[in-house]
């Protein structure tokens, strides 16, 4: 379990940095978001066919998620640069509250529907419905109409460019302390989700429609934090608002190691139900003020490469931490290991201390290039 989430993780290690330099160079990215869609629905759909073609090898798996993953990359960076063009910068947290608020909507329903798409039909039919929710998505940027980001002529080198969004990163208070701060938290939480399926399932003896219900009130809580993240931001700060986010989401893992094996069904559900429910509330509240935070930061000029170093390394310890909390959880137990990583997760916010991040109330002004 831990291998196969780190394949789906590790493009951001290997193609995060060059394809941030070559998307600044790209001008229509709407339609590589497009391609990046229909090319993700055609590998997942791979997965269902060869499965009922009785061909299905663990092989065929890992590189399906590298793939998907790959494809990820490339789509999520171009969107950084849509995102911009379609909202303004004053609206950047009413904007991420829609945004996340519309994802958690269809996460309430995602897992419910996985969940009883194993249990009552099969495996494959889950993986089609997965695959069709991609060809949904390029139908609908087709729809969007926005001009994109002027290309400015760069005489830098390659070296200069796969490095300057690094270097930005590591020379601005700001955008260091809170990609310090997120990039622990998600090394933990993917050690901690490594095994957390694991553990509800093979310990805590959750079937998998039950534990599809139960994932649901993730979403529910998201639903709820995207409803208030917004104000939150506005009331007390965003930087207030992202340290909150920040404590708040990794002190909802602790839940699921302290719930024992062999605890009454109703006992584990509410426990985990708890866990989930105020980790996507808390994650809300994080993705939502950063998400204000990072675009405001950036300078327009370097965009996608930043957004491309921020992915290398935020998104490039995740794999990372898929390894370790699978090694853990073979060496000093699963139960054990959750414990770690929920402790490890929490100290993230340690990185706050000190920061200019703290001091901000409004959107930062972009930074000098």
């Amino acid at each position: 379990m831990g291998l196969l989430t780190a394949a789906g993780l590790l493009p951001n290690l290997f193609f995060a940095l060059p394809a941030g330099v070559w998307l600044d160079r790209v001008h229509n990215r709407r339609r590589l978001m497009i391609a990046a869609d229909l090319c993700r629905a055609l590998v997942i759909a791979s997965v269902a066919v060869t499965f009922v073609l009785h061909g299905l090898t663990l092989t065929q798996l890992f590189a399906t998620t590298f793939v998907a993953g790959t494809l990820g990359v490339v789509f999520d960076i171009s969107w950084s640069t849509q995102y911009v063009s379609v909202v303004e910068r004053e609206e950047y947290l009413t904007a991420n509250s829609m945004f996340n608020g519309s994802r958690s909507l269809a996460a309430v329903a995602g897992p419910s529907i996985g969940g009883a798409l194993i249990q009552l039909a099969s495996a494959p039919i889950a993986m089609l419905v997965d695959a069709a929710s991609f060809l949904f998505s390029a139908l609908f940027l087709t729809r969007v109409r926005v001009p994109e980001p002027p290309i400015e002529h760069v005489t830098e080198s390659i070296r200069a460019r796969l490095t300057s969004g690094l270097r930005f990163l590591a020379g601005d208070s700001v955008m260091r302390s809170a990609l310090a701060s997120v990039a622990t938290v998600n090394f933990f939480s993917y050690a901690f989700q490594a095994l957390f399926v694991l553990y509800a399932t093979t310990f805590l003896g959750l079937d998998p429609g039950l534990l599809g219900v139960v994932l649901g009130a993730g979403a529910v809580g998201g639903v709820g934090g995207a409803i208030v993240a917004a104000r939150i931001g506005r009331r007390i700060g965003v930087g207030r608002g992202y340290a909150l986010g920040l404590a708040l989401f990794p002190v909802s893992f602790i839940l699921v190691p302290l719930t024992q094996p062999g605890w009454p069904i109703a006992f584990v559900v509410a426990m985990v139900f708890a866990s989930e429910l105020i980790g996507g509330f808390g994650v809300m509240i994080l993705d939502i003020n950063a998400g204000g935070i990072i675009p405001a930061r950036t300078p327009q000029r370097i965009r996608s490469r930043v957004v491309g170093s921020w992915r290398f390394i935020n998104m490039g310890i995740r794999p990372i931490g898929a390894l370790v909390g699978g090694a853990l959880g073979a060496t000093i137990g699963v139960r054990e290991t959750l414990f770690v990583a929920s402790i490890g997760a929490l100290c993230s916010v340690l990185w706050l201390v000190g920061s200019p991040v703290l001091a901000l109330h409004d959107m930062p002004d972009a930074a000098e290039v």
